[in-house]
């Protein structure tokens, strides 16, 4: 036991996690209060940090998904567990609440389905509008399709920032930054029909999927990969715009100058 409270006691009072990308910040006596044995608990009651993977940043890692871990974070805050009515992830969250050995909280989710499964049964409907994709197969990669509407027609506008530098006497000397950040725009469902697991939902999570979002983003920096997700989903690009501003990087004119872009391109699909 004193093993352990000494290195527990190495660890933070407000610990950091970065959960697939998701970053949360908690404090270590809700980590410490999941039940014995469980895989939080074990971290960091049975480890020192030094024994964890972290992130450029320091922060301790979990490659999990992060988007579902929030609903792990509230279980172990309360030991209650209040998901939106419009939640579809019960099975994907049951997954989480194993892998971090929580018997409790998967046996719980593992009801809920199984009632929500009697419900559909005994009516012929759904109990809730669920959004179900199934996996569709290319010769490159798997996107989710939507059983309901197949292909339906659309807009999805993707949008990056991007900058770079242009040295002082010819443009070979030009540096570029990777892209930040992609972003998606368009209806909630198309969304996740081409771009699927790709597509990190934490800022926008609870919306129906006949709802519009702007707040979605993809999980990698390649736009070349964002556009053959969409050519193979049917769609084409119909608009492109760009806007620019230049600076320089240091108050001398002779410096190098600073560009920052921000582009946006419109896809659509039709279904005649």
């Amino acid at each position: 036991m004193a093993q352990t409270d000494r290195q527990s006691a190495t660890f933070p009072e407000v610990v950091e996690l970065n959960v697939g990308g998701q970053v949360y910040a908690t404090r270590l006596e809700t980590l410490t209060a999941a039940p014995l044995n469980s895989l939080l608990w074990t971290k960091f009651t049975r480890s020192a940090p030094g024994d964890l993977p972290k992130d450029s940043k320091g922060r301790f890692f979990f490659d999990r998904d992060g988007f579902l871990f929030r609903y792990i974070l509230d279980y172990l805050r309360d030991s209650e567990l209040f998901l939106p009515e419009s939640f579809k992830e019960r099975r994907r969250l049951q997954k989480e609440a194993d892998f971090f050995q929580l018997p409790e909280l998967a046996t719980r989710l593992a009801a809920d389905s199984k009632d929500s499964s009697c419900a559909e049964d005994s009516s012929g409907e759904p109990e809730e509008a669920v959004y179900l994709p199934s996996p569709v197969t290319s010769s490159s990669d798997t996107t989710l399709r939507s059983p309901a509407v197949p292909n339906a027609a659309g807009f999805i506008t993707i949008g990056y920032r991007g900058s770079y530098t242009i040295g002082r006497d010819i443009q070979a000397d030009a540096k570029f930054r990777r892209v930040a950040r992609i972003t998606v725009c368009s209806k909630i469902s198309l969304a996740k029909e081409v771009f699927g697991e790709t597509l990190n939902e934490s800022r926008d999570p609870d919306k129906p999927s006949d709802k519009y979002t702007a707040r979605y983003y993809l999980k990698y920096n390649f736009l070349e990969q964002a556009f053959d997700r969409l050519a193979e989903a049917g769609f084409h690009m119909v608009a492109c715009n760009s806007t620019g501003t230049c600076s320089y990087a240091s108050n001398d004119p002779g410096e190098d100058k600073q560009w920052t872009s921000y582009t946006e391109y419109c896809f659509c699909r039709r279904t005649d």
